[in-house]
């Protein structure tokens, strides 16, 4: 049985020992070393060489999101977050997912947590799945911060991550040119005729980020999104897609009416479905049913949501993650006439797990890298 060594990064001695100690009870893991700051962590990335890092976020000299941006540039190795449960920590570890982060496990906060060995399962769990990733194939094309000047003056506006963590402008990728939406079409008080379900887990925010930054403005049609991840990780994530998006971004809501050029993120906690209200009109509902697949939201109860709208055209997309959520609801909408049904590429994918399983089910008309998805979705929904 093969050993992986794994680094733990933590500017406090008494959660590197809990850290260290839940991460030795599985023997499949050692924890090669400790760092107590960012700086450490480079310099032993480089030197050991480990299979994976656990990163803790706040530390000084140099912060986890500096630490993992250098490692990701320098050293490309899989870096699972330590994040504490608020909606600073929330916000940064969104930022971290985009930085090449592969996951993230929630940790309590307080100097000395006790109960940190409450996320001891979904610690290993991910470990597991960090030390088969290979990071490398997306350090040498890292994704960029694309921020956008959309004026809106509300309480909620965009989050920007606080210096240290701002990100510099970069040149613009060069991507194929997408079709123009007609203006006439893109109302957002115009009647719904199309929706793009999209679903995602482990590598999901970055996914994302590339997907949805490339939907140009006007798209005609609303978006709607499950990515599994907890409670308050949700709101962060549309807030951040939000920035840097010609969409309109939020955290969905029970009750609201899907608007054409808005997209929709499923509140952690809740399945999200959709259901018709009127001519032309869809409302989204909420619900605390059971977990599906061991997640909730659960992208296959969204995705089955959609089967009775047939007067829809309905464009399906399952993106990077674990498992296989998402696939027999795709499979399913594909046989109720389902018009586009897109799997991203093993290549591009952190996990290619969902999207394998779908493309596995032969429900699939597209397989795609992520770079390639808005394109073809903006293609699909304005023809």
């Amino acid at each position: 049985m093969r050993t992986y060594d794994v680094l733990v990064v933590d500017d406090s001695i008494f959660m590197r020992k809990i850290i260290s100690d839940l991460i030795a009870e599985d023997p499949q893991f050692r924890v090669v070393a400790t760092a107590k700051n960012g700086r450490e962590a480079v310099e032993m990335v480089k030197k050991l060489k480990p299979n994976a890092v656990t990163m803790d976020i706040e530390m000084p000299e140099m912060n986890g999101l500096d630490a993992l941006k250098a490692i990701m540039t320098e050293h490309p190795t899989p870096v699972i977050m330590l994040s504490s449960l608020t909606q600073e920590g929330a916000r940064e570890t969104i930022v971290a997912l985009e930085r090449g982060a592969v996951d993230f496990v929630g940790k309590p906060s307080g100097s000395i947590s006790l109960d940190l060995h409450k996320v001891k399962t979904a610690l290993l769990e991910k470990l597991h799945m960090a030390v088969t990733t290979n990071v490398s194939k997306f350090s040498a094309n890292p994704l960029r911060t694309r921020l956008l000047n959309k004026p809106k003056a509300t309480e909620n506006a965009p989050w920007k991550p606080k210096p240290p963590f701002t990100e510099k402008p970069a040149p613009p990728k060069v991507v194929p040119a997408a079709p123009t939406v007609p203006l006439a079409a893109s109302s957002a008080s115009a009647q719904v005729t199309q929706l793009v379900a999209i679903g995602t887990s482990t590598g999901g925010p970055r996914a994302l980020h590339q997907v949805i930054s490339a939907i140009p403005a006007h798209f005609p049609a609303p978006v709607v999104i499950v990515q599994h991840m907890p409670p308050n990780f949700t709101k962060s994530l549309a807030q951040r897609l939000d920035s840097v998006s010609e969409l309109h971004v939020m955290e969905a809501e029970d009750g609201m009416i899907l608007q054409n050029g808005s997209a929709y993120v499923a509140p952690g906690g809740y399945h999200m479905m959709i259901a018709r209200s009127g001519p032309g009109a869809y409302r989204i509902y909420l619900s605390k049913e059971d977990p599906r697949n061991g997640h909730r939201p659960s992208v296959d109860v969204l995705f089955e949501s959609l089967l009775p709208l047939k007067e829809l055209k309905r464009h399906i997309v399952l993106m990077t993650g674990m498992g296989a959520d998402g696939a027999r609801g795709m499979l399913a909408l594909k046989k109720a006439g389902a018009v586009t049904t897109i799997a991203e590429s093993e290549e591009t994918c952190i996990v290619y797990g969902m999207p394998r399983a779908a493309v596995e089910l032969q429900c699939v008309t597209h397989i795609l890298p992520q770079q390639e998805i808005a394109h073809q979705l903006t293609r699909a929904v304005v023809t």
